[in-house]
């Protein structure tokens, strides 16, 4: 039985193509900053979203952690939602690297309230509060949706006045880009620095980029170093990357249609209720019914007894995520083994 993983675009497997490129890739030593392979996806990644530089990483935590830290001094405030990834799925990692503080505000869709941004920007260096280092921004945002380039327009325009620099977490940028129907590098002007993934949708199987300025990217090569983030031979890993780039980022379209598909028929289901008001990428969250003695335990054996891995619910909430090793064949597969599941007779 061929699997559906249906936990994240994490779990893409690179294509063969990329496997072939990888095995043919031109390597050198990325910490003497001599290897081709990553010099060209560095090159490329800036040239792509017109800006100075970029910087190869090991991932996405480690992109936005390096970004912290080049940005922050210790005991620095970070400006941030509630429920970014920064906060809610990198390990406290901003208090343990760069010793910053962060001061979240929660929000519905992902987007603060730029009035809610304005009150905690310290306006007023003075020994007894923090200096505002950064405002950080998530887009496509890990609830799914797409960031509108006017609020991004928005948030860079308000930080400016205060002089902070803005940074945002792209991890599925090109996610963000196909919804709002844009060149990826109209995302990347409304901010100073960023982070985009490979290993995600691109289904590259290792890394991510730091995008910054020259001067930026040239403090985050050496913050790199300190946190071990240097690698040598790494254009075995940028191959793929590339292939990623020109080729991978142009086909996430068919993953926002299979999760629009999925979420249609998810709605026909007696015991599911769609929390997605509008669909934007490729992520959609549900709430189903599990009437004893079925449990989340059970919900998930019983998916796994049909080839089907999702991750545990959480608050009663399920995450569904399409992506490239996701046919539009498999969401039909889906969907009635789920409706089975909720059928006692079923089990």
């Amino acid at each position: 039985m061929r699997i559906i993983d249906l936990r994240s675009d994490t779990v893409t497997r690179p294509t063969n193509e990329m496997r072939q490129a990888m095995a043919q890739a031109e390597v050198g030593d990325d910490v003497y900053g001599d290897d081709p392979t990553i010099n060209k996806l560095e090159e490329l990644a800036a040239q792509l979203f017109k800006k100075e530089a970029a910087l190869f990483v090991p991932s996405g935590t480690f992109g936005n952690q390096l970004a912290l830290l080049t940005h922050c001094r210790p005991g620095d405030e970070v400006i941030l939602e509630d429920a970014c990834h920064i906060i809610q799925h990198e390990g406290g990692g901003a208090g343990l690297i760069a010793g910053a503080q962060l001061r979240s505000i929660a929000s519905a869709d992902g987007m603060m309230p730029l009035s809610e941004i304005e009150a905690r920007i310290r306006k007023v260096v003075e020994i007894h509060q923090p200096r505002t280092a950064l405002i950080c921004l998530e887009n496509a945002h890990s609830n799914g949706n797409a960031l509108p380039l006017e609020y991004m327009q928005q948030v860079y325009d308000l930080a400016s006045q205060y002089n902070i620099p803005v940074h945002m977490d792209g991890a599925r940028i090109f996610n963000a880009a196909e919804y709002l129907q844009v060149e990826p590098y109209k995302l990347a002007e409304t901010v100073d620095s960023f982070m985009f993934c490979l290993s995600k949708g691109l289904c590259a199987p290792v890394g991510s980029m730091l995008v910054g300025t020259t001067e930026f990217i040239h403090k985050a090569r050496r913050n790199r170093k300190v946190l071990g983030g240097g690698m040598r031979q790494a254009g075995i890993l940028a191959a793929a990357g590339i292939i990623a780039l020109e080729k991978m980022s142009q086909r996430l379209g068919q993953d926002h249609k299979n999760a629009r598909l999925l979420g249609k028929w998810l709605k026909q289901i007696d015991g599911v209720e769609l929390l997605n008001k509008d669909i934007q990428t490729n992520m959609l969250f549900c709430k189903i019914n599990l009437e004893a003695p079925l449990n989340s335990e059970i919900f998930l054996s019983r998916l796994a007894d049909c080839g089907i891995l999702t991750n545990k619910p959480r608050n009663g909430i399920v995450r569904f995520v399409t992506h490239n090793d996701v046919r539009e064949a498999d969401i039909r597969r889906v969907t009635d083994s789920i409706k089975g599941i909720l059928t006692k007779d079923f089990w």
